[in-house]
């Protein structure tokens, strides 16, 4: 089993309001960088057998805000596939939001996604079994 481009992975997750950690209920960018991991390791999962291990971002680009409240999109592409590293084009939308402004507990779905985040990843699985040697 080797993961192949084009292999891609979402999952969905709501922003609780324990994660607000600035003003205005802002949420720090590495919340984002933590669900890539989590997708990361699923891409390795279905790609690859494996949990693998993320070997670091690049290029990473914070577009917009993440606020408490928030619903996020987070997916991982495969783009590039080698030996034992997969590069990943990793993005995140919210694509739902509260609106305090109506109330406590009021929150909509936005007409479109709204991109918060983009990276590249690296990630690292071991060598398929027939390779491995003693």
């Amino acid at each position: 089993m080797t993961a192949t481009v084009g292999l891609t992975v979402t999952h969905r997750r709501y922003v609780p309001h324990a994660h607000a950690h600035y003003g205005g209920s802002l949420v720090d960018g590495a919340y984002t960088l933590g669900l890539f991991g989590d997708v990361a390791t699923e891409v390795a999962i279905v790609g690859d057998g494996d949990e693998g291990l993320l070997a670091g971002y690049t290029d990473v680009r914070f577009l917009a805000p993440v606020q408490a409240g928030d619903v996020l999109e987070a997916s991982c592409e495969v783009v590039r596939v080698g030996t034992r590293s997969r590069t990943l084009r990793c993005w995140a939308d919210v694509v739902a939001r509260a609106q305090p402004e109506r109330g406590a507990s009021a929150a909509a779905v936005l007409p479109e996604p709204l991109r918060v985040v983009e990276a590249t990843a690296t990630l690292v699985v071991p060598l398929p079994d027939a390779t491995v040697r003693e």
